[in-house]
Parts: C-alpha cells; sequence; structure tokens
C-alpha cells in the first residue's frame, strides 16, 4: 500500500527537493532512496523512482547509477525473499500458541490471526507467483537479523547508525497489534466506498518512516580529492564534483619539492611562502574536521623523478583506497601543467578517472587568443583584455557555496603528520636552539580561509573607496592585502571579482589587477624561461654589477636610504610590502645599484609570502627593461617618498632609529645639521648606515648609457622604422598570427623566426640616438621624483597641501605639454597647443603587426 499523501506532482516536488541534499553532500545516496520509500510507498516507488532521477542521467551520470543500481538491489531482494519473510512469521506465531495467555479476548485474537497465517503459508506454497505488491512492508534484511534483534544497522558510510527503523518480530505484541491493524484496515476497506479510501490517503501524514529500510553491503569507492594551490571550500569546484560523485571523499595533500621548483632558477617555494603553506594547510585540516573529515598529508615517492613523484604516490594511494577517480583544480605553471597532464595520462591508462577544473585565474591562459586583436601592444594589461574579450572562453559562472559535510570513507589511508613535509621547519644554531625568522609573520597574518574573508570585508567597507587614487601610499591601509590568499587558493580569483563588482564603492583599477594577474601567467606560459632568461635579447648583455656588498644591504634593508630600506625590513618581518613600494625598491637595485633583475626576483621568491613566480617574473622583466612591456618610469629613492610617505609615519614605523627627525628631512638624514642628528640619536654607521652610493644621477646616466651600448651592439634586434626592440615570437603565437595548421609550428622550429616590435621606452629611443647625452636633459625622462618636492608656484603648492588629487592631475597636464612641446621642437615644427581629446594607444585601422611576412628573420611590422 503507498504511504504518499500527495499526487504525482507534489510528489516530484518532494523528491527533487531530497536531491539537492544529496548534491550538496548533505544526504548519502540511500538515505536518498530510504526516504523516498518512505513518502512514496514501495508500489509508487516502483513505478515513479527512475523516471524522477532521470534529470541525473546527463548533469551526473555517476549520481545516476548508485541510485538506479539501489533502486534494482532493493526490488530484486525484496521479491527473492519475501517468501522466507511470510514463513518467519508463520514460524513465530507458532511459537506463541504455547505461551498461556492472561485473558481470552487475547486467545480469540491469537486464533484468527494463525488462521490468516495458515491461509498464507498455504499460499506461498502452492503458488509459484510473489505475494502481491505492497502486502508487506518488512524487508529481508530484517529475517537475516533475527538472531540479533537488538543490534542496530551499520550506516555505509562507516560513520554512524544508518538512516533506518527496524521492529522486532519476535515481540509477541507488536506482532498481535500489527496483524490486528491490518485485519480492520481489509474490513475496512471492504466496507466503505473505493472513494473514501483515496480520501483517507491523502488524510495521511507525510514523512512516515518506512519499516527496515536495507542498507547497500558494498560501498562506492572512494573520491581522491588533490588539493594544491586551491586551499578553500568557498568556491572550490573539484571539491563541489566530488560531492557529484557521490561516494566517500578522501581529501589529500601531495608535497614534492622538485616537482615544485621545476627547471632552472624558479624559486618557486621560498621560505616565507612554504612557512604560509604550512599555516594554511593547518586551518584547511581544521576546517575539513568540521564538515566530519580531514586531510590526509602525503610526502611524495620517488623524489629522483620530477615528474613521477605524485603520480606513484597517487597510484600507491588508489591501491590502497580503491579509489577510481581522482579530481584536482588545475595549475598553469608550465612545468607543473606538464606534471599533471602526465598524471591524467597515466592513470586513464590504468582505467582511472582523473578530472583536472579551472578556478586559479579568471581565464585559462592556454586559451588566450590574440586571434582579431593583432600582437602589437602585447606585454600590456590593455592588449590582453582586448583579446579576452575577442575571444571570450567559457563562461565566468556563479560563485559555489562551501559544503555542509563530506561522505567520509570506512577506513582512511594511513598519512604522515604535517611537520614531516618540512614547510615550516626553522635553523638551528650550534648550541641547538631555534632560530624562529617568521614569528613576526606569524604575528601578522590570519593563514585561515575565514582570515582571507575578513580582510576581504574590511577592504570592501573601506579601503576600496580611496584605492584607485591612493593606493600607492604605504603609510596607509588603501590596499587589500589579499595577495597571500589569492596565490594559496584561499580565496579564488571569481569569488573576489564578484564580491569586487558587488561592493559599494567599486574600483576599476583594483579589479583591473586581477587581468595583469592572468596577464602574469599568460606571459609564462609563453616564455617558460621568464624567471630567469631575459625575453629581450640586447639586454642579456647589460652589464651589471657583481658587488655582493651592495646586494647584501639592499637585502638587509642597509642602504642608507630611509625609504628603501623600511620597505626592505617590512618585507623581512611580515613577507609583504604594497605594489608601489615593490616599485621603489625594484628600480633601485637596477637602476641605481646596477645589480641584475634576477637577484631581486629571487629574493622576492625567498621572502615573500605571496612569492607567485609568473607575477614576480614578468614585473622584474619589466622592471629590468628586458620583459614584454617597460615600465615608463624609475622610482627616485627619496623624492618618491613625497608620493607614498609625505610624512614620514611609514620611515618611523620601519626605521624606528629615525623617528626623531622632522617630516620634511626624515627621507634624506644626510642633510640634517649635526645638532639635530645629534638630538635626534643618529649617528651614521652606527645607529644607521652610511648611504653604499651618493651621486644617484651619475648612477641613472650610466645605466642609460649600458642600454643604449647594447641596443646599438645588437642592431638585428631593434626595429630600423620606429626604434622598438624586436624579440623572436613564440611559436604558439606565430601559429594564431597566421592561422595555419599545426605543422608550422614545427617549421618554425626548424631555425626561422619571427621578430615582433615590442613596446619600447622612449627615453631608450632618445638615448640611443644620442648615447652620451646627460639622463637629466633626456626630454623623455622617465624619472618620477614625487609631487610634493617639485618646484611649483604658490597656487600649485597650496592645492598640493589641500588637495592631492589636484596636484596629480596638474602635474600630468604640465608634463604632457612639456613632452609635446620638446617633440614639436626636435622635428623643427612650430610650437602650438596640446591637441584636444584623448590618444589612442591602438589604432582604428588593420593593425599592420598581425601580418606576418613569409621568410626567416622577418621583422612583424
Amino acid at each position: 500500500m503507498s504511504l504518499s499523501v500527495a499526487g504525482v506532482e507534489d510528489n516530484e516536488v518532494i523528491v527533487r527537493k531530497m536531491l539537492r541534499d544529496v548534491l550538496g553532500g548533505r544526504e548519502d545516496p540511500e538515505g536518498f532512496f530510504a526516504m523516498c520509500v518512505s513518502v512514496l510507498g514501495h508500489q509508487e516507488t516502483r513505478s515513479q523512482f527512475l523516471y524522477l532521477i532521470h534529470p541525473l542521467s546527463t548533469a551526473h551520470s555517476s549520481l545516476h547509477s548508485i541510485l538506479t543500481s539501489i533502486y534494482k538491489d532493493y526490488f530484486t531482494t525484496l521479491q527473492a525473499e519475501d517468501d522466507e519473510v511470510e514463513l518467519a512469521m508463520a514460524l513465530s506465531l507458532l511459537e506463541m500458541k504455547d505461551h498461556q495467555l492472561s485473558t481470552p479476548s487475547q486467545e480469540s485474537r491469537l486464533m484468527q490471526l494463525e488462521d490468516k497465517t495458515n491461509q498464507s503459508c498455504s499460499f506461498l506454497l502452492n503458488s509459484d507467483s510473489h505475494p502481491q505488491e505492497g502486502s508487506h512492508t518488512l524487508l529481508p534484511e530484517v529475517v537475516k537479523r533475527r538472531q540479533n534483534t537488538h543490534s542496530a544497522p551499520i550506516s555505509p558510510w562507516g560513520n554512524g547508525p544508518a538512516p533506518t527503523t527496524h521492529v522486532d518480530i519476535y515481540n509477541q505484541e507488536t506482532v498481535i497489534e500489527r496483524e490486528q491493524m491490518m485485519m480492520e484496515r481489509d474490513l475496512t476497506q471492504s466496507e466503505k466506498p473505493k472513494h473514501m479510501k483515496n480520501r483517507r490517503q491523502r488524510r495521511k501524514p507525510a514523512g512516515q518512516h518506512i519499516v527496515g529500510l536495507p542498507f547497500s553491503l558494498s560501498t562506492p569507492p572512494p573520491v581522491l580529492l588533490w588539493f594544491r594551490r586551491d586551499l578553500r571550500l568557498c568556491d572550490n569546484p573539484a571539491l563541489n564534483a566530488s560531492l557529484e560523485v557521490g561516494a566517500p571523499v578522501i581529501p589529500v595533500f601531495i608535497w614534492s619539492s622538485k616537482e615544485e621548483e621545476g627547471p632552472g632558477t624558479t624559486v618557486a617555494m621560498g621560505g616565507a611562502s612554504k612557512y604560509w603553506l604550512h599555516q594554511a594547510l593547518s586551518c584547511l585540516c581544521a576546517s575539513l574536521e568540521r564538515i566530519s573529515s580531514h586531510l590526509v598529508f602525503l610526502k611524495a615517492n620517488g623524489e629522483g623523478s620530477r615528474v613521477g613523484s605524485s603520480l606513484n604516490t597517487l597510484k600507491k594511494l588508489i591501491k590502497d583506497t580503491g579509489a577510481r577517480t581522482v579530481l584536482a583544480n588545475a595549475l598553469y605553471e608550465p612545468w607543473l601543467k606538464e606534471r599533471d597532464d602526465a598524471v591524467v595520462s597515466a592513470l586513464q591508462e590504468d582505467g582511472i578517472e582523473c578530472r583536472m577544473y579551472h578556478s586559479y585565474c579568471l581565464r585559462d591562459p592556454y586559451s588566450v587568443s590574440t586571434e582579431g586583436v593583432g600582437l602589437r601592444g602585447i606585454g600590456s594589461v590593455s592588449h590582453f583584455m582586448s583579446c579576452c574579450r575577442q575571444n571570450p572562453g567559457s563562461a565566468l559562472g556563479v560563485t559555489l557555496d562551501p559544503p555542509v559535510s563530506l561522505p567520509t570513507p570506512a577506513h582512511w589511508p594511513q598519512g604522515v603528520s604535517l611537520d614531516t613535509l618540512g614547510l615550516a621547519r626553522m635553523p638551528r644554531r650550534k648550541d641547538g636552539t631555534t632560530i624562529n625568522w617568521a614569528a613576526n609573520i606569524h604575528k601578522s597574518w590570519d593563514f585561515s580561509e575565514e582570515g582571507a574573508h575578513v580582510w576581504l570585508k574590511a577592504f570592501l567597507e573601506d579601503g576600496v573607496y580611496r584605492y584607485d587614487k591612493e593606493s600607492c601610499r604605504a603609510d596607509a591601509p588603501h590596499t587589500s592585502c589579499l595577495s597571500p590568499y589569492l596565490h594559496f587558493g584561499q580565496l579564488s580569483p571569481r569569488w573576489l571579482l564578484w564580491a569586487a563588482k558587488g561592493a559599494r564603492g567599486q574600483s576599476p583599477k583594483f579589479q583591473r589587477k586581477l587581468y595583469w594577474r592572468d596577464l602574469a601567467y599568460w606571459q609564462l606560459t609563453l616564455f617558460p624561461d621568464l624567471p630567469w632568461e631575459s625575453v629581450r635579447p640586447p639586454y642579456k648583455a647589460l652589464r651589471w654589477s657583481s658587488s655582493r656588498d651592495h646586494l647584501k644591504a639592499w637585502q638587509q634593508g642597509r642602504t642608507g636610504y630611509p625609504l628603501v630600506d623600511a620597505a626592505m625590513r617590512q618585507l623581512w618581518m611580515t613577507g609583504w610590502m604594497n605594489n608601489y613600494m615593490r616599485h621603489v625598491v625594484a628600480s633601485f637595485l637596477i637602476a641605481y645599484l646596477h645589480l641584475p633583475w634576477q637577484e631581486g626576483y629571487c629574493w622576492f621568491q625567498d621572502t615573500l609570502v605571496d612569492a607567485d613566480v609568473a607575477i614576480d617574473a614578468m614585473m622584474w622583466q619589466n622592471g629590468g627593461m628586458c620583459g614584454l612591456d617597460h615600465w615608463n618610469f624609475v622610482m627616485h629613492p627619496v623624492d618618491a617618498a613625497m608620493t607614498c610617505d609625505p610624512y614620514g609615519n611609514y620611515v618611523r614605523k620601519w626605521c624606528p632609529e629615525l623617528a626623531e627627525l622632522p617630516d620634511e628631512l626624515i627621507h634624506k638624514p644626510w642633510k640634517c645639521p649635526t645638532s639635530m642628528l645629534r638630538r635626534a640619536g643618529v649617528a651614521f654607521g652606527q645607529t644607521y648606515p652610511q648611504r653604499i652610493i651618493t651621486d644617484l644621477e651619475e648612477r641613472r646616466s650610466q645605466s642609460l648609457q649600458d642600454v643604449a651600448r647594447v641596443r646599438k651592439e645588437f642592431e638585428q634586434f631593434v626595429d630600423k622604422h620606429t626604434g622598438c626592440d624586436l624579440v623572436p615570437l613564440p611559436p604558439r603565437l606565430v601559429t594564431e598570427a597566421l592561422g595555419l595548421s599545426q605543422r608550422y609550428s614545427g617549421v618554425a622550429s626548424e631555425g626561422k623566426r619571427f621578430l615582433l616590435p615590442l613596446i619600447t621606452r622612449m627615453e631608450f629611443k632618445y638615448q640611443q640616438e644620442n648615447p652620451h647625452a646627460d639622463a637629466a636633459l633626456n626630454p623623455y625622462n622617465a624619472l618620477l621624483k614625487g609631487y610634493v618636492s617639485r618646484k611649483r608656484d604658490e597656487t600649485i603648492a597650496f592645492l598640493n597641501e589641500r588637495d592631492f588629487t589636484a596636484s596629480v592631475m596638474y602635474e600630468a597636464v604640465q608634463r604632457k605639454e612639456r613632452l609635446e612641446c620638446d617633440q614639436r621642437r626636435m622635428e623643427g615644427l612650430p610650437l602650438s597647443p596640446a591637441p584636444q581629446g584623448r590618444a589612442r594607444r591602438t589604432t582604428t585601422a588593420k593593425d599592420k603587426f598581425s601580418i606576418v611576412p613569409g621568410g626567416a628573420g622577418t621583422s612583424l611590422r
């Protein structure tokens, strides 16, 4: 008899609502089937269940297969063993006859039940057909457990009793009352009209539990959820996909230092970022425990093989657990993608399903194409965004909520402790004591996913309003500080983008930063040697300084220039500094100390908690004058402080020995009178270091002359018509530009190459034509001296004190007019007012740089 109290449409709504709990991980497949039988009853479950779960056959085929299997096993077992249930009931009633009954009414009732049972047994013994459907609700599992009627059923998930209810059929009173109710029901049904029966069915309460719902003795093979740099529960595609499989989930983290490091000098995981990873893994483990799961830590086997160590570990884990599915979120560093491709291929050959999901960037860098946009302006974020708009990939989609719980396996694989991975191992002194260099980093950050959301919320409620205009300020919290959370995947870029778009104070500049991040990974896929090899060939021959004393002073924040020292000390103490300060210290290292950009890159990778190979390599190459783009500015180590730290508060925080100096002189203490230094307690060479270089202008001029020399020496890599640097085009871009088949890439790799003009700083073009010109006389001087230090009239000085924005706008206008006048003077044209309107960086005509002429060594122009 059906237990349903609603029509077919109502039943469908109820079942679909319960199905959402299964997809969300809040209910297991067998529990869902139990509820369906409870709500619909046997007969309607048999007729409707397959129809109700049919939509899963395309979107969630694995879950559909599991539910179909449970359905078939249930009804097959029920029909096959229903006879045994009837016989068991008959035997129990015969045993009850031997007991003395206390009242004649009970004896009479027992005689009626005995007659009814004998009739049933006679029918079963003399008929080959099965009993009528719906006549019994006891299941075969009850008979199997008749020797142990008080034991609770075991859950297939291994974490407690199954969601079923069993009745002891050998309890005399229970059987008597049950059979009496069945007899009264049959009598009532025979006397009343059929429509009254249907009306009574509609009035029955919903949600009754079926008696003796079975459970499957065979648990589906578990799913291995491979965590890498996606250490979060919110908006995690691989995590949500593991729930859709409908099987126990085993989260694992595999550490392989050789695979992470990659080829060349990548320094992919330095000390600070490893420490962050250690803390983030600890927080993720706690988060998983709150949803009834935990993280299994493993150290990769086969460390001698750079590609095979994680694969060997996964194969052993699959053998130990019986898993048939491995899920992970994709990584885009070329050496890690090579590793992942090898893992997927090898596991699929063994019959293991292995899937990678996109979530680390807004756009998969391997899917970005320049088709329809051309190559002119490549390296700039504007060009990259145009490529994304012209060739859109898959829809970004909405963010995914975290699961409420994870189905757990009956047996967990054996792992190692987090400390065994050695991510946060501290050095020891000779006396055995530990040097805890990360103590201040630990105090400065909340390493959890919850901490990431707290930082994001605080920024969107306050700092985002000033980000566009004052994100350069080092003395005020106008930046988000979210980069380490983004790097380790505690925040997804999609979550961050939607949160920024939904905030009250939307910041286009902040949203644009996410595209800068994607641009960096796109460049790394085009130039896998980006972390150690200059993209522009001439700049490989630059004459760099080899002074280790200067490098060590820069690393320790002891250069004698307060702004540079404060930034480098902040980096060492907290593992972070804002983007403007990274430009300041990079300019000082390259343009003034003449040290190679690779030294700065390696130091950043070792000391930044957000050390990112793609981003650091791209920015250091651009700062080192050899990347796809050129920084069109150089930060002055003294005057730039007037922009980011006009009152000296930032320097006072990180260089406390200078705290007593006045605002006007704190960034150039060497100009302070001796008496002022004495009162402030500053003694050069003792309390604060002497300047390691003194003539900044001379050092800067020397840097420009070195650039002019290598550009002249390698004229084949300089376009004679435009003066732009030329760079060999990667085969992937050659294929896109030509629109030919993949076979052309093989031709290009046989010695033929194409040269692409890149964005080149005007300052370098002028310096090449005038190699002995003083840097200060260069009309395209890219040196930024800060907004306050330049000489202005009284009106601008007044506005500068009152309105920071007005001063910036005035400076930009004056600079533009000066450059245009100088240009017209050089061309011999009469001076005229600057033309109105906004200049376009990309011409509206057909892009001539997207056409690649035939032949080797041809310039794309």
